[in-house]
């Protein structure tokens, strides 16, 4: 791990806005010594009375395409098995709007036309290949744990996130991943004592790729925050 060196330094503004959820990545391999520098500067995060609640299985390679297959497999049988309800449903505004709008985005970018009815599918199938991403993460932590741990494991997550970046490497982040949660326990070993979080592929952006583009709109300050003071 000590032997793993950032490509150069990246201010922490940079690091954070120029974020993206990257969905389509080049094959070139991570050394596991620098997945293992990430996730070890990313402990540093917060958490309640520094618990640190979070656990993270790292696949690759042959694990990682068995992996792929299996849940691929499932899902074109519409074999799920959610790990937990990530929405509610319905879902109400402004959120459900939020939702369409970036999907528009992603199928426009993706060349689906509106009468592909098998489009989207295509689109979401995606996930499960890592969008083509060396490395896959999976985040879990004690079942029992109640929702100030699922903050912590955020926070971890996002430190995960922004450190890549410091390593030449982007991510995304995919809970899609736990709607085959029971083939995600079996395949990793994942005791079911652990709720599994979420899933995150890691590796090298393919910055030619047309859905590596895609900018999501944001609110604005004064949209979500409220000011109580002088």
């Amino acid at each position: 791990m000590g032997n793993a060196v950032p490509e150069g330094p990246l201010g922490v503004r940079e690091a954070v806005v120029g974020r993206r959820s990257v969905r389509r990545f080049l094959p070139t391999p991570v050394p596991s010594e620098t997945v293992s520098a990430i996730l070890a500067e990313a402990a540093r995060a917060p958490s309640a009375t520094n618990m640190q609640p979070w656990k993270v299985y790292v696949v690759t390679g042959t694990a990682r395409d068995r992996l792929c297959r299996t849940v691929l497999d499932a899902a074109n049988l519409g074999a799920r098995s959610d790990e937990y309800a990530y929405m509610p449903s319905p879902l109400k505004e402004p959120y459900l709007s939020r939702r369409r709008r970036v999907g528009l985005d992603l199928y426009r970018l993706y060349q689906v036309a509106r009468d592909d009815m098998e489009g989207p599918k295509r689109v979401m199938l995606r996930n499960f290949e890592f969008f083509d991403a060396p490395v896959g993460l999976f985040f879990t932590m004690d079942r029992e744990l109640l929702l100030g741990s699922w903050l912590d494991c955020g926070m971890f997550m996002q430190n995960v996130m922004i450190l890549a970046r410091a390593y030449g490497l982007e991510t995304c982040p995919q809970q899609a991943w736990c709607e085959y949660g029971a083939i995600l326990h079996s395949e990793l070993s994942i005791p079911d004592d652990e709720i599994i979080l979420s899933g995150m592929a890691l590796g090298i952006a393919d910055h030619y790729a047309p859905e590596n583009s895609l900018t999501t709109e944001r609110q604005a300050p004064h949209e979500f925050t409220t000011f109580r003071g002088t």
